[in-house]
């Protein structure tokens, strides 16, 4: 790299016609200067889709958790039934973990089209190809599991631990 650069600069002088005591009034580019500033700019870029991402995904677990506490109390009579009848704990947990694992896996779904969706009018209007890798995929999938997860957990365990008899009471 170094002897390409030195050749670059002896020929710019002899084009320009400088003189060996003269200073050089040019200059060369290297392709690591321009490729250091777009990491830089890419890294900053970067950090706000994280912090969006990041208070996305907090509000979205406060809203699943929220819809959950509802389902559980609409659903309180149903529950009552089901543990009469002989429903186990681990039964009515799960039901309702797995609603909000569903609710999440429907959210990144939609989330994954509209990235797909976007990319595909950047790539015909620009014509720059925006690559979603699938390892993103996937940690996007998992991640919509594990807030499911989270945001179901208390809600679930309260419907759980419903007493049959006060359960069917409160209709």
């Amino acid at each position: 790299m170094g002897e390409a650069e030195s050749e670059a600069k002896t020929l710019m002088r002899s084009i320009r016609r400088i003189s060996p005591q003269r200073e050089e009034n040019f200059s060369i580019n290297q392709t690591t200067m321009i490729t250091g500033a777009l990491d830089q700019l890419f890294g900053i870029i970067n950090l706000a889709g994280f912090s969006i991402g990041i208070f996305s995904i907090l509000v979205g677990g406060f809203g699943i958790a929220n819809i959950m506490f509802v389902s559980v109390k609409e659903r309180t009579h149903i529950i009552g039934i089901q543990k009469a009848l002989g429903a186990k704990n681990f039964f009515i947990l799960s039901q309702f973990l797995i609603e909000s694992i569903v609710l999440c896996l429907l959210g990144g779904g939609i989330g994954l089209v509209v990235v797909y969706f976007l990319a595909f009018i950047v790539q015909l209007a620009t014509g720059v190809a925006i690559v979603v890798s699938v390892k993103m995929v996937i940690l996007t999938v998992s991640l919509s599991t594990f807030i499911g997860l989270i945001s179901g957990i208390v809600p679930a365990l309260m419907a759980s631990r419903l007493d049959p008899v006060e359960a069917i009471r409160s209709k």
